[in-house]
C-alpha cells in the first residue's frame, strides 16, 4: 500500500498506522486542522519503512494490523526510535491490551470510537513533551518549588533515571516506598519534566477524606445533589484536568470507591453527583501508598483490576539507610533551607554528627532526618552541630565488641549487614595494623572498595 501524506507548512508531522481507511482519513483530517502534516501506513511493515526514512514527533497506531500487533510497533520503537512517543488505539473493552502496550513504551492510549477531543488532548501532550534536558541530570538542580532529588548514590541514579524516562509517557505510575522517602517529590518531579507541566498538579491523601464524601470530593456535585450542596463544585479529576493527579496512600481508598476510581481511570469521564451526563477529563494519574498494595490485593482489600491499571510503570523509592552515603550532602541541603526559614546563619555539622547521621537508621527517612535537624537548629546555643545536639539514640556495643541497635529498636537486614561490614573491616585493620592495602587483600576486595565502604560507614577516623 502507498503510504499518503499531506504536506503543509508546520515541521511536525504524525505517523498513522491503521488498517481502515475511514479511521486514517479521519485521523489524518483531524490532524490536518490541527496544523500537523500526517503519512498513514496500514501495516507494521510500511510503518517501519517509513520510520526508517522520515522523521515524526508522533506515532498512532492500531492494535491490530494485518501482518501483526501494534504491540510490536510500540516495542521497535521504544529500541529504535526511543524519543518518539507513540500511542495505541485499541477496541473499547480491550483496555488489557492497552494497558499492555503501556508497560512497554507506549506513550499513552486511546479507545475506539474515537473521540476526537481525547485525540487532540493526547496530541498536544505529545508534541510538547520537552527536550532530553533535565533538571534531575545534576543533583542538586532544579528550583525550590519543585523540589530537588539529592544524591549520587546508586539507588538515587537509578531512581533520578528511571523519573527521566517515565515523565515522558502518560502511562499511570505506582510508587512505592517506606514513609518519608520522596514518593510525593518524585511524583512532581514527573510531573515537572512531562507534557503536562504547564497544567495543575493536584495531590491527594486518600486516607485523609471521610467516605461519605469521597465521591463528591473526587468527582464533584451539582448544586442541589444532596443536603448542603449549596453551589456546584468541581471534583480532584476536573481540578486536575490536563495535568497530574497524585493520589497519595491510595491503599487507604475503600472498596466500593476503588469502583468507581477504575471506571474514571478507564473511560476517562467522570459524573458529577446529580448530573445525567458525564464529562470528559484528561489526566495522568500517579498513585503512592508505604503499604504492599499487592498483598492487600491478596487478601481482598484492594481491587486486583485497579491494581493492574494503576501499577502500569512502578517506580521504588529507596529508603535513606540504603543511600547512607547521600546522607551528608542531603543534610547540608535540609540545613540551609531550614536556617533560611528561621532567618539565622547556616551551622556546621561537626565530623562526629556526620557519623551519627550516617549511622542512623532513620525508619521515618528523610522526613524523619529533617526533623532530627530542625529540632537541633531550634536548640542550638553555638555556631556548630554536633553529635549531642542531635539528639539520636546512640548505638551499643555487645561484650564482643560489635555494634547493634538498642534492643527496643527495629533493625532491618541492611543495617545488620552494615553492622557485620563494619567489624569485618575493623578486624581486618587491626590485624594489618592499619595498613588499608593489607586489610583489602585480606578481605578480598579492592583498595578502592575498601576506602568506598569505610566512607560510607564513617571508619576514616
Amino acid at each position: 500500500m502507498k503510504a499518503e501524506n499531506r504536506t503543509g507548512s508546520s515541521t511536525i508531522r504524525v505517523l498513522v498506522v491503521d488498517d481502515e481507511p475511514d479511521i486514517r482519513e479521519l485521523l489524518d483530517l483531524t490532524l490536518a486542522r490541527m496544523g500537523l502534516a500526517c503519512d498513514c501506513a496500514g501495516s507494521v511493515a510500511e510503518a517501519r519503512r517509513l520510520l526508517a526514512a522520515g522523521s515524526y514527533q508522533l506515532c498512532l497506531t492500531d492494535m491490530r494490523l494485518p501482518d501483526g500487533e501494534g504491540i510490536e510497533l510500540v516495542r521497535h520503537i521504544s529500541e529504535h526510535c526511543e524519543d518518539l512517543p507513540v500511542a495505541v488505539i485499541t477496541a473499547h473493552g480491550s483496555m488489557e491490551n492497552a494497558v499492555a502496550a503501556l508497560k512497554v513504551g507506549a506513550f499513552d492510549y486511546l479507545a475506539k470510537p474515537v473521540s476526537l477531543d481525547q485525540l487532540r488532548a493526547l496530541v498536544k501532550s505529545a508534541i510538547n513533551l520537552p527536550q532530553q534536558t533535565s533538571v534531575l541530570a545534576v543533583a542538586g538542580e532544579g528550583d525550590s518549588e519543585g523540589g530537588q532529588l539529592f544524591g549520587n548514590s546508586p539507588a538515587i541514579r537509578q531512581v533520578r533515571d528511571m523519573i527521566e524516562r517515565v515523565a515522558r509517557s502518560q502511562a499511570p505510575v505506582y510508587v512505592s516506598g517506606e514513609s518519608g522517602s520522596g514518593k510525593e517529590l518524585a511524583a512532581r518531579l514527573i510531573h515537572r519534566l512531562g507534557a503536562r507541566r504547564e497544567k495543575p498538579f493536584i495531590a491527594v491523601n486518600c486516607g485523609a477524606i471521610p467516605e461519605n464524601l469521597m465521591e463528591s470530593e473526587f468527582f464533584g456535585h451539582r448544586k442541589g445533589a444532596f443536603t448542603g450542596a449549596e453551589s456546584d463544585r468541581e471534583g480532584f479529576f476536573k481540578a486536575a484536568n490536563g495535568g497530574t493527579l497524585f493520589l497519595d496512600e491510595v491503599a487507604d481508598l475503600p472498596l466500593a470507591m476503588q469502583v468507581k476510581l477504575l471506571r474514571a481511570i478507564q473511560e476517562k469521564c467522570v459524573r458529577k453527583i446529580g448530573a445525567t451526563t458525564e464529562e470528559p477529563v484528561d489526566v495522568r494519574i500517579i498513585c503512592a501508598t508505604h503499604q504492599d498494595l499487592k498483598a492487600l490485593v491478596e487478601q481482598g482489600k484492594f481491587r486486583q483490576d485497579l491494581y493492574y491499571r494503576l501499577n502500569v510503570i512502578g517506580l521504588r523509592m529507596p529508603a535513606l539507610r540504603e543511600c547512607r552515603e547521600d546522607i551528608p550532602q542531603l543534610a547540608e541541603h535540609l540545613l540551609r533551607r531550614l536556617a533560611a526559614a528561621a532567618g539565622v546563619a547556616v551551622p556546621r555539622l561537626t565530623p562526629a554528627a556526620l557519623r551519627v547521621l550516617c549511622d542512623h537508621t532513620f525508619p521515618g527517612n528523610v522526613r524523619e532526618l529533617e526533623n532530627t535537624l530542625e529540632r537541633a537548629l531550634a536548640l542550638l546555643s553555638g555556631a556548630s552541630i554536633d553529635a549531642a545536639d542531635l539528639q539520636l539514640t546512640p548505638q551499643t556495643c555487645d561484650e564482643t565488641g560489635s555494634q547493634s541497635l538498642p534492643v527496643a529498636g527495629h533493625a532491618s537486614l541492611q543495617d545488620h549487614l552494615d553492622q557485620l561490614e563494619r567489624q569485618m573491616i575493623v578486624d581486618a585493620l587491626q590485624k594489618t595494623r592499619y595498613n588499608r592495602t593489607a586489610a583489602a587483600k585480606l578481605l578480598g576486595i579492592t583498595f578502592r572498595s575498601l576506602r568506598y565502604r569505610m566512607e560510607r560507614l564513617g571508619l576514616n577516623e
